[in-house]
């Protein structure tokens, strides 16, 4: 079935040897602990939005994990949105000296490819072609018995077939690729696909090809990871309706406090799948079988498809669920006659205001977290009739897989923590999110737990790889193996040095509560914001509570301690002296209106009583005749 809007790559057919490999791979992968790694400093890369016609072998997997402290990141910046392109798209450069492309940013392709100057079958694209000749840097891939070489025997050949039966083919080479000058992330050697044949919306599109963040050996991700220059994750955060824009992020990056996560099968399938159990629209679940989603692969997340399908089952169910929710809205046509487009109008134009008229959509994950989406995440807009949406969510055909598409993570920033093999969601604003990476510095390495013995435990800067909050206390709960009565002649030594290895002011570390609890001690610790300020940016927030899981070490008498639980508050906003006082103000301005009034009112009538009273005569001084009045 020819999917609609941009569609990647569930029906991809790669060669055998490179299937192999793949399944090779993810069963070394399987059944690995959800431990925390070491992480490197991520690599964050901006996001563009495109139309909608839109090697060597890696070291073994089992290395991942070690050494994953202190390395640089790479940023990259994510141009256009979903209705106007179909997809994403972020700058990458290839070759000695760089030339530039626009690549999609695809989480279901395995392979990078750009179109080859040599390429006789390839459409007109935003860019160049790239021109080995003029690489200083290029060497082909030889032939070996990895891969599927070319008819001379000569160079290793790739192949790509997608869902929307379009293609890529060529011959893949290495070289120098770079992440732009706003990247950390010094450049890399890396294989990727020259391409000699295109068909389908590859052909058509504008975007100069695909950036593979799939699992799989010529994956981007996957040879950075090998080489031990990023952590083994990344994130990707969308632009809202109407706006596009966003971040990218390669490598390891801090959660933000509130992130949901779900478990991600790296054995099932090469695609990053989700354990969606259920959906709800205005808070009723569907009522569908909730195994309907286990289908086939899943539930695959894909960045590269631009909207969402469901099987049959949970398609009917989801559209009569969200038509019976909007009873004032007219249902219209769509704006393409060949497609049978759901469509509402009356909705008005901003998008802000559309939870007033559609409802909410819940997905729930096996683990019983929940994702809640706001029209902006199942709406796309009637691109022929103002104030007028239709519904993004459509069939997969007969397909049982359920495929989630960018439309759904808009405004999401989703990290897939390949390492952990899961994948978190954290509701934001990705259009701003750029921005915020680029005046916080590098972010930092996430938070672990178990560094392994051959971690980097030197101290790390502060994190600032999330969009920017505020956050006015950071409460912690740390057990300390040592009796209260010995703890407590030592309780400002403690404060003392924990503010030291926390590298803030001893004022900002205050103990709220000790509790003695046998042989060990409970303290509640509350870190606060310095000076006379009530707030502490977010990096500076997760940098004390890196270096308060990595780098506290207690003298040998004040023994070993275990953090418990943290967490962190907004601010209480402080008011000012006028605006505590302002209603005070209020009534004595009004009481000192209302006295003048009266004392210039009082006044006005005396006057008036005094001028109509008969003026002194002195006495024997002849006045007109009165009558007198009977009694």
């Amino acid at each position: 079935m020819a999917s609609r809007g941009w569609r990647r790559p569930l029906g991809s057919l790669p060669a055998l040897a490179l299937a192999l490999f793949l399944l090779a791979v993810a069963a070394a992968a399987a059944g690995s602990p959800d431990r925390a790694a070491p992480s490197r400093p991520p690599l964050v890369l901006p996001l563009t939005l495109s139309y909608p016609n839109a090697s060597r072998v890696a070291s073994s997997r089992s290395r991942r994990g070690l050494a994953e402290g202190g390395r640089p990141s790479a940023r990259m910046r994510l141009h256009d949105d979903l209705l106007t392109n179909g997809y994403y798209t972020t700058r990458l450069h290839i070759g000695t000296p760089p030339q530039e492309f626009a690549l999609i940013v695809d989480s279901g392709s395995t392979v990078t490819y750009v179109p080859c100057a040599s390429c006789e079958q390839c459409g007109n694209h935003q860019d160049p072609r790239f021109q080995p000749d003029l690489s200083s840097t290029y060497s082909p891939v030889k032939c070996n018995v990895d891969c599927t070489c070319d008819s001379d025997k000569n160079q290793c050949t790739y192949e790509r077939q997608y869902a929307e039966m379009s293609s890529s083919s060529g011959v893949l080479g290495e070289d120098i690729v770079s992440f732009g000058t706003e990247s950390e992330l010094k450049p890399q050697r890396a294989v990727f696909g020259c391409e000699n044949s295109e068909t389908g919306d590859l052909f058509s599109q504008h975007a100069d090809g695909i950036m593979g963040l799939g699992r799989g050996q010529l994956s981007i991700m996957d040879q950075l990871v090998d080489k031990g220059v990023i952590g083994d994750s990344f994130s990707m955060c969308y632009g809202g309706m109407d706006i596009g824009g966003g971040a990218m992020v390669l490598g390891a990056m801090p959660a933000p406090p509130g992130m949901i996560y779900t478990h991600s099968n790296a054995v099932r399938s090469p695609y990053y799948n989700i354990e969606l159990k259920e959906m709800h629209v205005a808070g009723k679940a569907l009522r569908v079988d909730p195994r309907i989603f286990d289908g086939k692969h899943g539930t695959v997340l894909d960045s590269g498809t631009t909207y969402a399908y469901l099987p049959e089952q949970a398609f009917v169910a989801f559209k009569d669920a969200v038509s019976s929710q909007v009873h004032p809205l007219k249902k219209i046509r769509g704006p393409d006659s060949n497609y049978k487009d759901i469509c509402f109008a009356g909705a008005g134009r901003n998008v802000s205001q559309l939870s007033e008229v559609f409802p909410k959509v819940d997905m729930v994950f096996g683990n019983g977290q929940k994702l809640s989406l706001s029209p902006e995440n199942y709406l796309f807009r009637h691109s022929k009739v103002e104030g007028a949406y239709c519904l993004g969510v459509f069939q997969n055909g007969k397909d049982p897989t359920t495929l989630l598409g960018g439309i759904v993570v808009r405004n999401t920033l989703v990290t897939y923590d390949r390492h952990n093999e899961k994948i978190g969601f954290w509701k934001t604003n990705c259009s701003e999110l750029w921005e915020r990476l680029q005046s916080g510095g590098a972010p930092s390495p996430a938070p672990s737990n178990d560094p392994g013995p051959q971690a980097d435990l030197s101290p790390a800067p502060a994190p600032s790889g999330l969009p920017e909050f505020d956050v006015g206390l950071i409460t912690v709960y740390m057990s300390i193996n040592v009796t209260y009565p010995n703890l407590k002649p030592h309780l400002h030594e403690l404060a003392e040095l924990l503010a030291k290895e926390l590298e803030i002011d001893s004022s900002q570390v205050r103990v709220m509560n000790v509790t003695g609890q046998g042989n060990s001690t409970l303290i509640r610790w509350d870190i606060f914001p310095a000076g006379s300020s009530d707030s502490m940016s977010n990096a500076t927030a997760m940098g004390i509570i890196y270096r308060l899981q990595h780098h506290v070490q207690l003298p040998e008498h004040l023994g070993s301690y275990q953090l418990l639980e943290w967490n962190v508050q907004q601010p209480i906003s402080r008011r000012s002296w006028l605006q505590e006082h302002v209603v005070s103000i209020l009534v004595g301005v009004l009481l000192v209106v209302f006295l003048s009034l009266s004392a210039f009112l009082g006044l006005y009538l005396w006057r008036k009583k005094f001028r109509g009273q008969a003026a002194y005569r002195p006495v024997g001084s002849v006045g007109p005749e009165q009558e007198l009045q009977p009694l």
